[in-house]
């Protein structure tokens, strides 16, 4: 299992054990993704670290004092 943190601006968009679904945005050869329909947004990863499953199930939602953050379980193992 994989697990990602997504940055959320606003309360209550996804809850613990939702299912998401993720879309990659590309530039050159950086990446970053964003929780569908634009819930939350991840940070930037290298090719190397790219996501490889557009799926995955809300791990934890964390209120933090710089907002909320969104952990992902990715099943990466099963592809």
């Amino acid at each position: 299992m994989r697990y990602e943190e997504f940055r959320m601006e606003r309360p209550g968009l996804v809850k613990k054990g939702d299912h998401v679904q993720i879309t990659e945005r590309a530039n050159g050869t950086l990446y970053s993704y964003v929780i569908e329909p634009s819930v939350a947004m991840s940070g930037i990863f290298r090719s190397h670290q790219r996501i490889k499953n557009s799926e995955g199930t809300v791990y934890e939602v964390k209120d933090t004092p710089r907002g909320f953050e969104v952990v992902v379980e990715f099943d990466e193992e099963a592809l």
